[in-house]
């Protein structure tokens, strides 16, 4: 692919975006959490519920975002739909690390930080391989898109 397509890597419009992630969302509240979870493949991310604690208000907030597996942790990224501005889930991570994911396979609790270094590179490396257009999507933001790390928990009981 040239450095000209790249640059100009298709995306629906921000509203279009926005639309699919609410009805996303709707779809899992409905049925109970019976439909819009589903496990990452080799090539292929997976979704994820995850459940923030509001920075200013102190209640649970929740978004449907992509996932890999990276051993035991979780790998997201806050993309904000490659908007500028950084999505609120992730300034409220940031304020809150300890939050809850859902899973196919259920709830987990874990705590959330941004890669650096050459974790960073590695993990977006491992992006790339799953969406070809991640650097073309990237280039649409002003900022530097954080690569999300979510670890399990360490277990209150010992």
């Amino acid at each position: 692919m040239s450095d000209e397509r790249k640059k100009r890597a298709w995306l629906p419009p921000r509203w279009f975006v926005r639309l699919a992630w609410s009805t996303h969302r709707g779809l899992y509240r409905v049925t109970r959490g019976r439909v819009g979870l589903w496990r990452p493949k080799a090539n292929r991310w997976g979704t994820m519920r995850l459940t923030t604690i509001g920075r200013r208000t102190g209640l649970e907030r929740s978004v449907m975002v992509g996932y890999f597996e990276d051993g035991p942790n979780l790998v997201t990224m806050a993309m904000n739909g490659w908007a500028d501005g950084e999505p609120a889930w992730w300034l409220n991570l940031q304020a809150h690390p300890d939050v809850s994911v859902d899973i196919a396979e259920g709830r987990r609790t874990v705590r959330g930080r941004a890669a650096e270094g050459e974790e960073r590179s590695r993990l977006w490396v491992r992006w790339r391989e799953i969406d070809t257009n991640l650097d073309a999507y990237a280039a649409r933001r002003s900022a530097e898109t954080a690569v999300v790390i979510l670890e399990p928990s360490p277990d209150p009981n010992g």
